[in-house]
């Protein structure tokens, strides 16, 4: 019996190793390229093959979109800065042009009246006044600057007016145009003299020119010289229009100023050496003295 038990396992062992060299010869001799799939493998794959292909597009356009929406993101995050340096750059050119303009505006004021023995003082516009009893500008510059009342206030293109107000460091200017101003004027092709009001359209009227005096439009208008604030010489304006009355001895004369009022930045006052407490231009003009002299 024992016999017959050591013999069946030894039968048992050899079995096994007789069918676990047939597995390996198997798996030596399988072609491992190329596998044969079962009718159920093909259901699986057909079925879903689409599913995969179409998950695999939308993970593409998925990074695709990614990748496009952070490089607009960066895009938009570089335009903006660009746009921000262009702003920048705009922004310190228009002020290189500004102060271009200016030094222009300035060298013409500097060169304007070489000739008028006075000291000048360079002056900005920093405040104006246009009610309608007033027509004042205010200037930068005040009695620590040199500036003196009834000190004449000019630029390049002609007569300003006068300072009539001043701090230390701030004046007020009573232009021409101002009803309270009054100028002794002189046309320069015929030499009539007249005085010059300002009125409410911003022009002057020059008045007390006699019917006789061949003014006709287009005479310029200068300072005659009179009362010791305006110099000799300085443009006022141009005559824009002229009415003659039948039986008058004088003429309306409108004279529309040589000074841009409305685009007036930069001013020179002439300060003269002299007090302040000369007469005015329509008190002068009532001095005995002056009447005799016309």
């Amino acid at each position: 019996m024992k016999f017959l038990e050591g013999d069946g396992a030894k039968l048992k062992i050899a079995l096994n190793v007789i069918i676990l060299s047939a597995a390996l010869w198997g798996v030596s001799r399988r072609d491992v390229s190329y596998t044969e799939t079962t009718a159920f493998e093909n259901a699986m794959i057909d079925s879903f093959a689409p599913m995969q292909k179409s998950v695999s597009y939308i993970q593409e356009q998925l990074s695709d979109f990614v990748e496009h929406y952070l490089a607009n993101v960066n895009a938009s995050k570089e335009n903006v800065d660009l746009h921000k340096k262009v702003k920048e750059l705009e922004s310190e050119l228009f002020s290189f042009e500004e102060v271009a303009l200016e030094n222009i505006r300035l060298k013409d004021l500097l060169e304007f009246g070489k000739g008028v023995k006075r000291r000048k003082v360079l002056a900005q516009v920093v405040a104006w006044n246009a009610n309608s009893d007033f027509r004042v500008l205010r200037i930068d510059k005040g009695i620590k600057d040199g500036i003196k009342v009834q000190s004449t206030v000019v630029t390049s293109d002609g007569l300003v007016g006068y300072i009539y107000r001043i701090t230390d460091s701030f004046a007020d200017i009573l232009t021409i145009v101002d009803s309270n101003n009054r100028v002794d004027g002189l046309i320069e092709r015929t030499r009539s003299h007249g005085i010059l009001e300002g009125d409410s359209n911003s022009k002057t009227q020059m008045k007390y020119v006699t019917t006789t005096d061949p003014v006709i439009l287009g005479d310029l208008v200068l300072t005659s010289g009179l009362g010791n604030i305006y110099p000799k010489g300085i443009r006022i304006g141009v005559v824009t229009r002229i009415e003659k009355e039948s039986h008058g001895i004088e003429q309306e004369i409108e004279v529309t100023p040589a000074v841009d009022f409305s685009r007036l930045e930069e001013v020179v006052v002439l300060v003269s050496d002299e007090g302040s407490d000369h007469k005015m231009e329509w008190e002068a003009l009532d001095d005995p003295e002056h009447s005799r002299k016309n």
